[in-house]
């Protein structure tokens, strides 16, 4: 949601043209009131791009939005994977469920589904500071360097645009406290206007859309317990000739889940792929599972 058009107007003055999703309803009217005046530079949509596609059967109700339609009222078609950026996307995230906003995403970039249909879509959105800090951690980062880190970086070109301080933006709760999420150990004093930009080759070797939904159950459940070996993973998933794979991978045996870089699990899932001794059925449930929950 873009609130009250001050996001809308900043791009339409650089020469955008623009498609504005707008949730809010009492921010409708002076929107399309601005619609009206310009010469189809600007579209206004009653829609909330984070309830793009929900799984709930039948006809969608507004602020909910189908990408289909959304790409045709857009006039924007879809393109090949390797190709350019066929639209770009502005955005603030809002901070309820924001974690859960992010992977929604990610699934659906791994998956090529929703706005992923249509090619590499670019996101720039303002997330929180401390959302930020954990996509862009370094290996061995102690609670910092998470799931959400390795299938972020390896799924995305990361770029920190802005960091703009939380006092510059509205964030009173109706009982007069801030709502500035908490945080403990992370810094959490800006929203960073962020670029997300899905990578170009990030479907090469074995990963491919289809399999991608156990490619990231398979990160996630690494870093269940971040600090066991990755010999002792590769077991518990009854691979027995772990030990040759990570000689052939070039990873020490003893190295801990997190502390290995996003690449590594990359090729040790392509690695994977080609083990008579591993089988998919080992994620199927929880695939399905964790699929749901994201949506």
């Amino acid at each position: 949601a873009l609130g009250p058009g001050i996001l809308t107007q900043t791009l339409l003055d650089a020469g955008f043209r623009v498609v504005a999703l707008e949730s809010n309803s009492d921010f409708l009217a002076d929107l399309q009131s601005l619609e009206n005046s310009l010469d189809g530079q600007l579209k206004v949509i009653h829609g909330d791009f984070f309830r793009l596609d929900p799984l709930s059967k039948g006809a969608l109700k507004p602020p909910a939005v189908s990408s289909d339609k959304l790409f045709e009222t857009m006039g924007v078609a879809a393109v090949p994977w390797r190709a350019d950026v066929p639209l770009k996307v502005f955005g603030i995230v809002p901070q309820q469920l924001e974690r859960n906003r992010l992977w929604r995403l990610l699934f659906a970039m791994y998956e090529c589904s929703s706005i992923y249909r249509y090619g590499r879509v670019e996101l720039n959105l303002f997330i929180s500071e401390k959302e930020y800090t954990v996509l862009t951690a370094k290996p061995g980062e102690s609670r910092i360097y998470q799931a959400l880190t390795v299938l972020a970086q390896l799924g995305y070109e990361i770029e920190l645009l802005h960091k703009e301080p939380w006092s510059s933006f509205a964030t009173n709760l109706k009982n007069g406290g801030l709502a500035i999420p908490k945080t403990g150990q992370l810094p959490n004093d800006h929203l960073c206007l962020v670029r997300l930009t899905p990578q170009q080759n990030l479907f090469t070797g074995g990963l491919k859309p289809s399999n991608a939904s156990t490619f990231i159950f398979m990160v996630k459940q690494s870093f269940a317990k971040p600090k066991s070996r990755l010999t002792d993973r590769l077991n518990s998933w009854s691979l027995d000739n772990s030990d040759t794979l990570l000689k052939a991978l070039e990873i020490p045996k003893n190295a801990a889940m997190r502390n290995l870089y996003p690449e590594d699990y990359k090729r040790l899932f392509e690695a994977l792929q080609n083990s008579d001794m591993f089988a998919e059925t080992l994620f199927h449930d929880e695939v399905l599972a964790s699929t749901r929950i994201m949506n």
